[in-house]
């Protein structure tokens, strides 16, 4: 199902607010050509994928609650360009926490991701635009039960208590190809964050690296980065 598609399927649904208050998806207007024309002007290869076209011109976004608001034209908003050099800032819960889509250097839209600031972590929370907006639907329906609420409150501690989702560099040299041309390439103390085959809720600490050090593989879901060291081998090491 498209991300048109899926939104269209979910226009009529009627939630509950935590205060009881009903409420429905509330669209906002459609861009115009020269619109969607200047925001590809910004977009590696000035270019959007036909879908998200489609998408923009049914409407921007919609409002939702729990959310500022989610767009889909928040093109260069988000910054944090040594994670993601391009993306799209989809929504905001006002408290420091985004959902963005990771975009390729072709401008094709890929996976969404959770970015949590406390704990600072990245989080692979969508397959794609398309799944984010049914995952927006669960959390509307189910609330504390659904996928995007277990994520905030639950999987961003479980990714900020473990280093499951990263691999020292010597590690890295015995994997596949693509890794290991990866690794060789890095410096002997760098680690890598290797979410390319990962599901769902699966991601990485970037509150525990030096933000100044990170690398990202031009075409995949791969990032190098040397770790922030610890109180005591700070110490230590003066």
């Amino acid at each position: 199902m498209t991300a048109i598609e899926q939104l269209k399927a979910i226009l009529d649904n009627q939630y509950e607010s935590e205060d009881g208050e009903r409420y429905k998806v509330e669209l906002k207007p459609g861009l115009t050509e020269s619109e969607i024309q200047n925001l590809k002007e910004i977009l590696p290869n000035k270019s959007l994928p036909i879908e998200i076209e489609d998408l923009l011109r049914f409407t921007r976004g919609f409002d939702f609650f729990g959310f500022e608001e989610v767009t889909f034209d928040g093109i260069g908003f988000f910054g944090f360009e040594e994670f993601f050099p391009d993306s799209c800032q989809l929504a905001s819960d006002g408290l420091g926490n985004f959902w963005i889509v990771d975009i390729d250097k072709t401008g094709n839209w890929g996976n969404v991701f959770y970015v949590c600031h406390d704990p600072p972590v990245v989080v692979k929370h969508s397959q794609h635009l398309s799944e984010l907006i049914s995952h927006i639907d669960e959390f509307g329906r189910i609330g504390s039960r659904s996928n995007l609420d277990i994520i905030h409150k639950k999987t961003v501690m479980e990714i900020w208590s473990n280093s499951e989702g990263v691999i020292k560099k010597e590690i890295a040299l015995t994997s596949d190809k693509e890794l290991q041309d990866f690794a060789e390439s890095l410096p002997y103390n760098f680690q890598i964050a290797d979410l390319r085959n990962a599901p769902n809720g699966k991601g990485f600490a970037y509150g525990k690296v030096k933000i100044e050090s990170v690398i990202r593989h031009d075409t995949e879901l791969l990032w190098a980065f040397e770790k922030k060291k610890g109180f005591f081998s700070r110490l230590f090491s003066k």
